[in-house]
């Protein structure tokens, strides 16, 4: 969340943080393709260590909903990236609002989204 501190200070006011395994998944393709992939691992774990973050898991009840997703946005003509349906899945699962800087998030219907 360096350089991000619209994002670092709603982290720091939340009563509850989850983070999709999906967002894992981007973060560690980002640490990897950076050069400080260690220290930004133990960062990340340091994160998920706190007792007021959740890890959110892919499970079959996630996929219902990507596939929810994937489809009403075809319907719609309003395709979005892959990932981040996935993370929308998240986000509806758990009755989350959803942070991201990412506008496409705007045509998934009934989706709780905020841009910090």
């Amino acid at each position: 969340m360096r350089g991000h501190d619209g994002v670092s200070e709603r982290v720091r006011r939340a009563e509850r943080v989850l983070l999709s395994a999906v967002v894992a998944g981007e973060l560690m393709f980002g640490f990897r393709a950076g050069t400080r992939f260690e220290q930004n691992v133990r960062g990340l774990h340091a994160f998920l260590d706190n007792p007021y973050v959740d890890f959110l898991p892919v499970t079959l009840s996630t996929a219902d909903r990507f596939g929810r997703i994937a489809a009403a946005l075809r319907r719609r003509g309003r395709p979005i990236p892959t990932n981040d349906i996935w993370i929308a899945a998240h986000a509806f699962e758990s009755g989350a609002e959803l942070l991201s800087f990412d506008e496409h998030f705007h045509a998934v219907a009934g989706l709780v989204w905020t841009k910090p």
